[in-house]
């Protein structure tokens, strides 16, 4: 396969590197694989032979710019984003190709908007962060349930997932941004972003069936607080996780994800529901799904491609709500994504 206007995934050998490496082939997209350990890749080009790998790190700028090379866009899946979000987007921008990553780290995305913003808009670039299962698809269905709204009271993301088997890479992120506030929290209140040192509690959050009702832990803030008050006017978004995913991420023996599928997915299965009120009006959006990691895969190459091919909405730092025609977005996931939109 030519490599020509082909894909770079930075970050390819990672877990979900290889998913999104692998849903670029299936979607018949040139793809250059690159990251830090040439060896690693290597071990990748001889299972994919199609595949052309370039190792860089994000401290030396020059491997990064040979990597992006000749490249149509890039895709970062290398966490933790803290430290590599920053380095490989400015080598998008060097370039002038399309930046899109996966960071789930608040902090992270937090930097990408205040950060890169100014550049990527005068270089008339998009730069999607977050564009993945934490952050991308949340902002996407807050997007699509708000419809014609212009502005919304609260935005609510649950999130009900059976298990959750975490990565290394999360592990690390978490400790990176754990580290990053100094331990404190963080919440989207009164129209900012604002750290506390309140303790977790939990509650109970009526999910759609068959999950039905279930525990929660509140305020378990997730990436959805930095997408989507980066275009929605809203004064409050909380983010809920369920209590057995949140205890099996806490737990340090918990073991990182195992494949049951022949798509190399996990058997952990999602219901991420979302409602948005405003004026005394709630609406509601819901997406099921299985494996919290292999869905990323879609959404970032799903995001790339609409970038390449015009149908994106803007240039600059902008959220898949903002970049994207939300609803049509959605809709375009299937079969990995089912989704339930208000009418």
């Amino acid at each position: 396969m030519s490599t020509a206007g082909a894909v770079v995934v930075y970050g390819a050998t990672g877990h979900t590197g290889r998913f999104v490496v692998a849903e670029l082939r299936r979607r018949g997209l040139a793809t250059i694989a690159s990251g830090r350990s040439a060896a690693q890749l290597e071990a990748l080009a001889a299972e994919w032979a199609d595949v052309e790998v370039r190792p860089a790190t994000v401290d030396d700028a020059g491997s990064l710019d040979r990597a992006l090379a000749g490249a149509a866009a890039v895709i970062n899946c290398a966490g933790p984003f803290a430290l590599t979000g920053g380095p490989v987007a400015e080598a998008a921008l060097r370039a002038g190709i399309p930046y899109v990553d996966v960071a789930a780290e608040i902090e992270a995305n937090v930097s990408m908007f205040a950060d890169h913003a100014e550049a990527a808009r005068k270089a008339e670039v998009p730069v999607v962060p977050a564009m993945a299962f934490y952050g991308g698809l949340g902002d996407l269905l807050v997007t699509a349930a708000m419809g014609e709204w212009a502005a919304a009271d609260e935005v609510h993301v649950a999130y009900g997932l059976s298990s959750w088997h975490p990565t290394a890479g999360t592990r690390v992120a978490g400790e990176v941004s754990h580290e990053r506030r100094g331990g404190r929290r963080v919440r989207f209140a009164d129209g900012a972003l604002r750290y506390h040192d309140d303790q977790p509690w939990e509650q109970d959050w009526l999910f759609p069936e068959p999950l039905g009702r279930r525990a929660v832990i509140a305020e378990f803030t997730m990436a959805d607080v930095v997408t989507v008050p980066s275009h929605v006017d809203v004064r409050e978004v909380r983010t809920y996780m369920a209590v057995e995913a949140a205890r099996d991420l806490a737990e340090e023996t918990t073991p990182e994800p195992e494949s049951v599928d022949a798509l190399g997915r996990s058997d952990q299965t999602f219901v991420v529901d979302v409602v948005v009120r405003a004026g005394g009006v709630e609406r509601r959006a819901t997406a099921r799904g299985q494996d919290i990691y292999a869905v990323t895969a879609p959404l970032a190459v799903e995001a790339v491609q609409r970038i390449l091919a015009g149908q994106s909405r803007t240039t600059g730092v902008a959220s898949a709500g903002a970049m994207f025609d939300a609803a049509d977005f959605l809709r375009a996931l299937a079969p990995y994504v089912s989704v339930e939109l208000p009418s």
